[in-house]
């Protein structure tokens, strides 16, 4: 935890002058007009100028966009860190962990894909824990298993191995994904308890939406997998929303799933457009893209409450998230000839 008294009142006005830079949906139907090296002359143009003046000799096209995404995007939150003291330093810390989640995950399936370690290293975003000599060595190896031994010593070593033996009986990577889901959600609550109102309360009940929603995602994928597994079995605890019996039997049910999650008071009182578009969600990809609206638009709710706790801080996380994936499947998607119909339906746009 960084020394000093916690300093949210700082921090957020901080957050606040970086939220005004981000993308407008605007901008991102003009990026879908625009070709990869147009677009990296846009970005030019914007606060990715740093970046991508300082890539643009070693690659160019999507390459040159992926890179500059996430160095923006890990400067950003390195940022937040050094801004912040005492206890909301400890807070966003934690938070940003799930960047070391999403970079196992990535290896893991680059690993599962037989993906070159190069085409791996782009999609990283090294905003976490885990020091780059641990990621680079994780590039390094062939096997699952081998990746999973070289994070011995860190929290992720535990779970993932327990869940390697159910992966080398299905073969698929769900129970590795859940394990470092689960390890990451449950950590974020340690100590944390039930505070009732104020700003920590405010932190509390921003993280059991983001695990509620985890559940709801978790349990649509297994059950179109087609993969015999137990959805109960990777519930995740934390969440209001979901016991772990009443999810087991929603995941068979769509509509029902959603009218569940729109007959709670918490989500329902809050989040009438995100569930109009959960309705509306047409396929799992669709319905993945309205939970990560639902769940911004959330914490931009909790945020307009206590406007100088963590929330906002997660809120803006949240959507520079948004602007870097948004960014990322525009260019993708004009490299490989997508319609922009097709790109528009791969964006989070509220």
């Amino acid at each position: 935890m960084s020394a000093g008294a916690s300093n949210p009142e700082y921090v957020n006005a901080r957050v606040r002058a970086r939220r005004a830079k981000l993308f407008a949906d605007e901008d991102y139907r003009k990026l879908i007009r625009m070709g990869p090296s147009e677009i990296a002359r846009f970005m030019e143009e914007t606060e990715y100028e740093r970046e991508i003046n300082a890539l643009g000799t070693r690659f160019s096209g999507v390459d040159l966009i992926e890179y500059a995404l996430n160095r923006n995007l890990a400067k950003h939150f390195d940022d937040l860190l050094d801004w912040s003291q005492g206890r909301i330093y400890d807070l966003i810390a934690r938070y940003l962990r799930k960047f070391d989640v999403w970079n196992i995950k990535t290896i893991i399936r680059g690993i599962y894909t037989e993906t070159p370690a190069e085409e791996i290293r782009t999609d990283l975003i090294r905003a976490g824990e885990l020091p780059d000599r641990t990621l680079d060595r994780l590039l390094e190896v062939d096997e699952i298993e081998d990746a999973i031994d070289i994070l011995s010593g860190t929290l992720f070593y535990a779970p993932l191995s327990v869940a390697y033996e159910e992966y080398e009986e299905t073969g698929v990577l769900v129970p590795l994904e859940n394990a470092l889901d689960r390890e990451f959600y449950e950590h974020l609550l340690d100590g944390l308890g039930r505070p009732q109102e104020g700003p920590e309360a405010m932190y509390v009940e921003f993280l059991q939406a983001e695990i509620d929603f985890r559940n709801a995602r978790n349990a649509l994928r297994l059950a179109r997998s087609g993969a015999d597994l137990d959805p109960a079995e990777y519930y995740i605890e934390g969440g209001v929303l979901f016991t772990r019996s009443e999810l087991n039997r929603l995941v068979a049910d769509y509509d029902e799933l959603v009218d569940h999650i729109a007959d709670n008071r918490r989500y329902g009182d809050r989040l009438s457009s995100a569930l109009t578009r959960l309705r509306d969600a047409d396929s799992l990809i669709a319905f993945e893209h309205a939970i990560d609206a639902a769940l911004l638009e959330y914490a931009d709710r909790l945020s307009s409450i206590y406007p100088v706790s963590v929330s906002a801080v997660f809120s803006f996380i949240l959507a520079k998230e948004r602007e870097v994936e948004n960014i990322r499947a525009i260019a993708r998607g004009r490299e490989v000839g997508l319609s922009e119909s097709e790109i528009e339906d791969e964006l989070v746009i509220l």
